[in-house]
């Protein structure tokens, strides 16, 4: 009875035992992840795109998403240039430090507390532009902004106040928040 015992522990440990190393693993999702892109494209970029936590670190050059491009979490590390988002973009806690020229945004930017540092010129956003908790020290020019924006805890907010802020950058369609 006792080895009988002994054999089931042993049989047991070695089915909880993992088959692939964790490198293995973040390799698997790597690739499945590029797939799902790849399969996302050749579906002609409808919907929603949710990568969210996912270890790629690039996206395909003349990249449209139909619907919101979830980016939160994942080590992407640069936006592709001719980055059309149908929806909203996030981009909280990633390696992203700037945006590239012609990226459009249809719905919400929401950039708030991440690495990024400028804005590109000429920026467009249909919706609202979340600047919040991030380092950007001055608006670009040719920035319109279709919905509110959110400056708090900036040094733009530091700097200047709404007013300022509504005369000198006349393209913010909504209420600024400072």
């Amino acid at each position: 009875m006792i080895k009988l015992l002994d054999l089931l522990r042993e049989e047991k440990l070695d089915i909880l035992k993992p088959r692939r190393s964790p490198e293995e693993r973040q390799q698997n999702f790597a690739i499945s992840t590029n797939k799902k892109i790849e399969q996302y494209i050749k579906d002609g970029g409808k919907g929603d795109l949710n990568l969210q936590n996912t270890p790629i670190t690039t996206l395909p050059n003349d990249l449209t998403v139909g619907g919101n491009l979830h980016l939160d979490g994942s080590k992407i590390t640069t936006l592709p240039n001719g980055l059309t988002v149908g929806g909203n973009l996030g981009l909280y806690n990633t390696p992203i430090t700037s945006l590239p020229n012609g990226l459009k945004v249809k719905g919400i930017l929401n950039l708030h507390g991440s690495k990024i540092t400028s804005l590109p010129n000429n920026l467009k956003v249909n919706g609202s532009l979340y600047l919040s908790n991030t380092k950007i020290t001055s608006l670009p020019n040719g920035l319109t902004v279709g919905g509110n924006l959110y400056l708090e805890d900036t040094p733009i907010s530091k700097k200047h106040s709404e007013e300022e802020i509504k005369k000198i950058f006349p393209g913010v369609k909504g209420y600024i928040y400072i």
